[in-house]
């Protein structure tokens, strides 16, 4: 599992520009239907941009933003501590963590017990939620 998921990684973070052109209203479309029932997004002005639960944490400017640092969010620890070892939300961090959140962090701090509050596991199209969500931030 470790070896797999380090390949994927790097695999993803390889592909860089090629999979940063997802389509951006095909992620808006896979965002309505897969994520706003835990993640909203919500600007700085407090607009709600699309509406959603609040389960997980405002995505609004997740692109570029270090991990567990979202203002008024309460995050589980493991998340803290990979934003405190240099986690920083990219396109290849983003896509390797939706697909499994707890191996991902498991094997980013190397700490079988790490676990993430995101227990769904988005397995295609998040290059394209990539691209919507990259629409948000600067």
């Amino acid at each position: 599992m470790k070896t797999k998921m380090i390949l994927s990684f790097a695999l993803l973070a390889m592909a860089g520009t090629a999979q940063a052109e997802g389509d951006v209203e095909e992620g808006k479309k896979t965002f309505e239907r897969r994520c706003r029932a835990c993640h909203m997004i919500q600007d700085d002005a407090g607009e709600a941009i699309q509406r959603g639960g609040r389960t997980g944490p405002n995505l609004y400017g997740v692109v570029g933003r270090t991990a567990g640092t979202e203002d008024g969010f309460r995050y589980r620890d493991s998340i803290v501590e990979a934003g405190e070892k240099g986690l920083v939300w990219d396109e290849a961090s983003l896509e390797a963590y939706v697909q499994d959140p707890s191996a991902f962090l498991q094997e980013f701090l190397d700490d079988k017990s790490a676990r993430s509050g995101m227990t769904f596991k988005l397995r295609e199209g998040m290059e394209d939620v990539y691209a919507y969500l990259a629409t948000f931030s600067n």
